[in-house]
């Protein structure tokens, strides 16, 4: 009995079929035929106004007509096997319904926008970031949210209840201002204005511009921009500045049958040498390991690849590294994060998705829930690099941190639950319960493992 053969394979086996058909260029040179041709027979018959133009317009007839058939039967094969392999599409991936009872990001819309936006300025789609600002800010101004609608009519009745009330008490003014600035406060997270920005739009267009040129292996833009603002970088611990310039050594010492920059002084094994004179000693107090290794190498330079310093100089993924971390530390300096939270959110959607899809089939058919908020009954299962914040359990009251109830850093460098110090607290002083330092609770700061 024969077997059915996995999806996956099928369609695998339909895509290849499809790959083998005839492109679309012979149409498109039949058309430039046709074009050629009545251009050709107009140009003749402005010429010659007499009656050897019907003759013209005669001969014209059948090469015209089969060049227009040629083009029909190129586009029926390729429509066909479009048709065909989207039928095949819709059969090993039927449209379902997601078993959701409710749209968690309904009511996220300004948050969605934001997201929208700083992705298409991330990556260096400014035309089109803008365009995309404008028309929802143009679409807000007919369309008020409908939380700013509730909001605004709350704060019409409370202005009519004052109006009626002479006797209003100062809770209610105060109820009253907090009502003012969460208006305040909705309307600035709908509002996109802040990333139409100029100067937010030049610093995304330095770094996609530098990004650019790393991947083109031109290491000049990175290394200036971090010498520029290595103070900053310092302050971060970042070592970014020296990896850059440690791996433009590296560049220049393959030479340029490798690197293929100028056969100059400034390239290969000399080049390398007096670059890091220039630019690697002032990193020495440092990084004086790496830059002693940088240059025990040069003894080994006619067997590089026999060396212990092998490893240093292989520079396959090294382009690639240093462009993450300088994205990464750009971002950081702005305020950001590394990687687009577009990009972020859709990827470990699309990873998590069919594993809450089976959970809560087999939760329905069961006819059990899952009650508690905020939590799934099982691990997401996504990449290492996607994991942010792990799981702290406050080693006081056992119970594990929340948003809500966040990890607290106290002077001493113990961390406790914030509940757990408020609790601890005696008036504004608190005394940690593994050691006998003492602090305020001004002093604690939210950390994010």
């Amino acid at each position: 009995m024969a077997t059915e053969k996995p999806k996956l394979e099928v369609l695998q086996e339909d895509f290849q079929k499809l790959q083998k058909l005839p492109r679309l260029s012979a149409a498109v040179d039949n058309v430039d035929k046709i074009i050629q041709l009545l251009t050709a027979a107009r140009n003749q018959v402005a010429e010659t106004l007499d009656s050897s133009n019907a003759s013209v317009l005669l001969k014209l007839q059948n090469p015209v007509k089969s060049a227009f058939d040629s083009v029909n039967d190129g586009l029926k094969g390729v429509a066909g096997a479009h048709k065909k392999m989207g039928k095949a599409l819709d059969k090993s991936f039927p449209v379902k319904p997601l078993p959701m009872d409710h749209d968690a990001m309904a009511g996220q819309v300004p948050l969605i926008n934001r997201a929208i936006a700083m992705h298409l300025l991330r990556e260096g789609q400014f035309s089109v970031a803008s365009t995309f600002i404008e028309e929802v800010q143009a679409s807000r101004n007919h369309d008020t949210p409908a939380e700013l609608d509730e909001t605004m009519d709350e704060d019409d009745d409370d202005d009519d209840d004052a109006e009626t009330n002479e006797n209003a008490n100062e809770d209610e003014e105060l109820d009253d201002a907090d009502d003012a600035t969460s208006t305040t406060s909705s309307t600035e997270n709908y509002d996109l204005s802040s990333l139409h920005s100029k100067e937010l739009q030049e610093n995304f267009a330095v770094m996609y511009k530098i990004i650019q040129d790393l991947k083109a292996k031109n290491l000049g833009p990175a290394i200036n921009w971090a010498r520029a603002n290595s103070v900053e970088l310092e302050a971060r611990g970042s070592n970014l500045e020296f990896e850059l310039t440690k791996l433009q050594y590296v560049w220049l010492f393959k030479g340029p049958a490798v690197n293929g920059l100028p056969d100059d002084e400034f390239n290969g094994r000399f080049g390398a040498l007096r670059y890091a004179q220039e630019s690697l000693l002032r990193f020495s107090p440092r990084y004086e390991s790496d830059i002693s290794e940088l240059a025990a190498a040069l003894a080994y330079a006619p067997n590089l690849e026999e060396s212990p310093y092998r490893p240093t100089f292989v520079t396959e993924t090294a382009f690639g590294d240093v462009s993450s971390s300088f994205t990464r530390e750009f971002c950081s300096l702005l305020g950001l994060s590394a990687e687009s939270p577009l990009y972020l959110a859709a990827t470990a959607g699309a990873l998590a998705l069919p594993q809450l899809m089976k959970y809560t089939q087999k939760v329905r058919s069961k006819g059990t829930e899952w009650t508690t908020a905020n939590e799934l009954a099982f691990e997401t299962p996504l990449p290492k690099s996607m994991l942010y914040h792990s799981i702290f359990v406050c080693p006081v009251s056992k119970d594990q941190t929340t948003d809500a109830n966040p990890p607290m850093m106290i002077p001493c460098g113990h961390v406790l639950a914030k509940e757990t110090l408020q609790k601890l607290c005696k008036g504004t002083r608190f005394k940690c319960p593994y050691c006998p330092s003492e602090g305020h609770m001004k002093d604690a700061r939210q950390i994010i493992l």
